[in-house]
């Protein structure tokens, strides 16, 4: 009874800050802060079971690829937003980029090494590893990132880049198809849960994703609101605000249900379900943003990109280079972590330096791929083991 009365109360702390996103009430921006923010965390909760069980039915990566998918819905509303403004009023458009460009950095800089630390914290293990299939992840993202470093060129995102995007997060998620369900170890709710006939478990995990995925939805745009409406109150700068207080507010439910998973013990899905997000937020994020411009606009065009995009998406593709080299051998070390969190830092301390930085993290790549020379030859023939032969690569592993 007492599992079954925390899923109600994880329900119930969802309903007032759905309600409170249709009473359209002025000001008391901290307070509407507070409950939307209570909000997601209970969705986050209901996510979170919801994604375990789902596990005993599809593959975990599938699993946490729909995870990551719903957790960051508020991330392409929010960008849409900017996007579709930004064909009336050209201003917008670097808001757009900056906001992307914001949530893959805070992605990468914070939320992998806050798993790496709560880990570190609760078992004092220095390291977390990946579940082999997640070398499909890995691979996608290093193709992405190429195409990102290209991207800038032309000072522009185009309605080619977007479908060659699409295209790579379709091949990704085909490849999480082929991959089996596994028989994941539930603890709590999602025990419960799955301990229920077939039938009833699905349709109560359904009933969850949805609700979960509905209070994400309704409330997170308003939570980003909210928080950005308080920071304007303090005087902090609009442009710092949208691209790192919004993409704050607009991921906190990929935190939240992360932390959940990292604290009770499943690192692994922690951290996978963060590797999924940037694979999102890293293909469908940035194709979103032409479509929509040009739906927008009425005709097909292209986002256009300033001298300060450039240095954003190339400072961004920079980090997800050493991210993806640190993660080639399916293992993110505390040590690599905390390189993660610092040079993010940096670009706080140091907020005018893009391609200083953008040296910087090349150069930390080229050392990493140096230092880890040794595992190159058995991470690549993983990764293309997993890609190429998903099911054969599961059985042996």
């Amino acid at each position: 009874m007492s599992k079954w009365l925390a899923v109600i109360i994880a329900v119930a702390v969802v309903v007032p800050g759905v309600i409170l996103r249709f009473l359209h009430l002025e000001g008391a921006a901290p307070l509407q802060a507070l409950i939307y923010g209570i909000a997601i965390v209970g969705a986050a909760f209901l996510l979170s079971w919801a994604a375990e069980v789902l596990q005993m039915d599809v593959s975990q990566g599938l699993a946490l690829a729909l995870l990551a998918l719903i957790a960051i819905l508020p991330e392409y509303v929010v960008d849409a937003t900017f996007a579709w403004l930004a064909a009336r009023e050209p201003s917008y458009a670097s808001y757009a980029v900056a906001n992307m460009t914001g949530a893959n950095r805070l992605l990468i800089g914070v939320a992998w090494p806050l798993v790496v630390l709560l880990v570190w914290l609760r078992s004092r293990r220095k390291s977390v590893s990946l579940e082999p299939s997640h070398g499909v992840e890995i691979i996608t993202l290093l193709v992405a990132t190429a195409i990102a470093f290209i991207i800038p060129l032309n000072s522009s995102i185009g309605l080619i880049d977007m479908a060659i995007l699409i295209a790579i997060f379709g091949v990704y998620m085909w490849q999480l198809t082929r991959m089996p369900a596994e028989h994941p170890e539930l603890v709590g709710p999602a025990a419960m849960i799955g301990s229920l006939p077939k039938a009833r478990r699905r349709l109560i995990t359904g009933v969850l994703g949805v609700i979960a995925a509905i209070g994400i939805l309704l409330v997170a745009e308003p939570f980003a609101h909210s928080l950005v409406e308080t920071g304007t109150l303090l005087g902090i700068d609009e442009f710092l605000l949208v691209q790192w207080l919004a993409p704050l507010a607009s991921e906190a439910p990929e935190f939240v249900v992360v932390s959940i998973f990292a604290w009770r013990g499943a690192a692994a899905a922690a951290l996978g379900a963060l590797v999924s997000s940037k694979v999102n937020q890293w293909t469908l994020l940035i194709a979103m943003l032409p479509l929509i411009y040009s739906v927008s606009a009425g005709r097909p065009d292209s986002l256009p990109l300033d001298h300060r995009q450039v240095e954003e998406i190339l400072l961004t593709a920079a980090q997800s280079l050493l991210a993806i080299i640190l993660l080639l051998d399916l293992r993110l070390s505390l040590v690599g972590a905390g390189a993660l969190f610092v040079l993010f830092a940096a670009q706080f301390a140091y907020p005018n330096i893009h391609m200083e930085m953008v040296f910087v993290y090349v150069l930390c790549s080229l050392v990493a791929l140096l230092v880890g020379r040794k595992h190159l030859t058995k991470a690549f023939s993983g990764l293309k083991t997993a890609v190429t032969d998903p099911k054969q690569f599961s059985e042996h592993t």
